[in-house]
């Protein structure tokens, strides 16, 4: 690989699909590598019908599908980069991403084409069905200096931020993450993350660059990860909460799988061991980094197994730096725990000096294995989605039976930190019902940032400039708790 190839992810994937092989499988359909870059020069003609901008992201409501990697492929080499935003989001929660991206217009696959309109409304924009994409013969290029997509990541605020992949870095990006996950053309990449998550596209462009035949699932389910193993999947990702969900029941097994790629939250030895037992030659990798730049670090195969037969303490960390990065700890106090930062070619939002600061606080030990210790921020992360509390707060200060709030993250096994509330009632005498708080979040808000669990109390703890400290919340003895 040389030349442009090397440095655009555009020109990669070019290179990889010009063939006769199957390169997408959704359901009946199957596009040829050929077939696939004819719909994504397609789907740049039509982009270009749109008016746009240059080089300006377009705002998508779209799910894994074959016409969504044409749509993705095909804005990337014409200058009209997708933005894929979470179709599980309510209107509210994307209307508000909408304009602060200052896009005039967003673009909805045909089942999203209600929630488009709704978002429209709310956004004061126009938002456009995509089309049947038909194939063309036009030539898809780009610069390394141009952006490729654009993914969202949550922000300080709770409002998602853009974060800007260009070619040449997700070109790097591809050519890392292919090596640690052995993905070539003969491999069968299927996984089950939402599109606009950097699990979902972000590894869905890893495969693209390697030529892998593509699948995917709408939505995690033990029926569907039956579904991939018939067809004969090699490769996928998930976090530890699906693996425990399919050992549960008994359907983890899956004879073709070679490469099985986690992250979000550390994997239990007893987990670790029945998976081997289900899938004895499977290579596991646990991949620490975020939408900003991943992987920062990773635990793997080797680290695995070694785990497996008696270093147990490794499955607490999240490995040492991945192939390429330079990593250290910002500020750290005397017991070693500072910010993470990083530095390599495939990180997207960086400093001057190519530093990525994680937010991520952390200890590197003296054989180099890195150990998480909590967000810098308040963030919580559950299951690999991020939810900040303030958001949630924001929410749940509006119901009428809420006098004060305060919402973090409590350890889970399974999901690696759960949403805890702690309600001050408006009347003491009659708090309300936890199922009537859980359903005005829901309204407003995606699934994963509802609350869990919820705490009444009679005050919350706060300095002397009245800010809630967050570390003195505390679950026992706080109150009556109601899941």
């Amino acid at each position: 690989m040389g030349g442009e190839q090397e440095f655009t992810w555009t020109a990669t994937v070019a290179a990889a699909y010009d063939n006769s092989r199957p390169a997408v499988r959704f359901g009946d359909l199957t596009w040829t590598g050929r077939e696939l870059l004819d719909r994504a020069a397609g789907a740049a003609d039509w982009l270009d019908t749109l008016g746009l901008d240059p080089d300006a992201p377009v705002p998508a409501l779209a799910a894994t599908s074959a016409d969504a990697l044409a749509l993705v492929i095909g804005g990337a080499g014409s200058g009209h980069p997708l933005a894929p935003l979470g179709v599980r989001m309510t209107p509210y929660e994307i209307a508000a991403v909408v304009e602060t991206s200052g896009a005039q217009l967003l673009v909805a696959q045909p089942e999203f084409a209600e929630l488009g309109e709704q978002v429209a409304q709310l956004s004061g924009r126009r938002a456009v069905v995509v089309p049947e994409l038909r194939p063309s013969v036009r030539t898809l290029t780009a610069e390394p200096d141009d952006l490729a997509a654009v993914l969202h990541t949550s922000g300080t605020t709770g409002l998602p931020k853009p974060v800007r992949m260009t070619q040449r870095r997700l070109a790097a990006r591809a050519r890392v993450n292919g090596r640690l996950c052995a993905l070539d053309p003969d491999s069968f990449y299927g996984g089950s993350a939402p599109f606009h998550h950097i699990a979902g596209l972000g590894n869905i462009a890893v495969a693209l660059a390697a030529g892998a035949l593509i699948t995917g699932l709408p939505r995690f389910t033990v029926e569907g990860w039956a579904l991939l193993r018939e067809l004969g999947t090699t490769h996928t990702s998930m976090v530890p909460a699906m693996l425990e969900t399919l050992l549960a029941a008994g359907q983890a097994h899956h004879e073709t799988l070679r490469t099985l790629q986690y992250g979000g939250a550390p994997v239990r030895p007893g987990t670790l061991r029945r998976t081997y037992e289900a899938m004895p030659g499977v290579r596991m990798l646990n991949m620490f980094g975020q939408t900003e730049g991943s992987p920062i670090s990773v635990l793997t195969p080797d680290d695995h197994r070694e785990a497996v037969a008696g270093r147990t303490e490794l499955l607490r960390s999240v490995g040492r730096p991945a192939p390429g990065v330079e990593l250290r700890v910002g500020e750290a106090g005397a017991d070693g725990i500072g910010e993470i930062h990083a530095r390599a070619d495939h990180f997207f939002r960086i400093d001057a000096e190519g530093w990525l600061h994680s937010g991520d606080l952390g200890r590197v030990a003296p054989d180099g294995y890195l150990y998480l210790y909590g967000r810098g921020t308040d963030m919580i992360i559950r299951g690999g989605e991020n939810v900040h509390p303030l958001e949630v707060e924001t929410v749940l200060a509006a119901h009428p039976g809420v006098a004060d709030v305060a919402v973090t993250g409590a350890p889970d096994e399974r999901l690696g930190q759960t949403v805890v509330a702690f309600v001050v009632p408006a009347d003491p005498d009659a708090p309300p019902e936890p199922a009537s708080l859980r359903s005005h979040v829901r309204a407003r808000l995606s699934g994963f940032k509802v609350p869990v669990r919820w705490w009444f109390v009679a005050d919350l703890p706060r300095n002397a400039n009245g800010k809630v400290v967050r570390r003195r919340l505390r679950e026992p003895g706080q109150g009556e708790a109601h899941d």
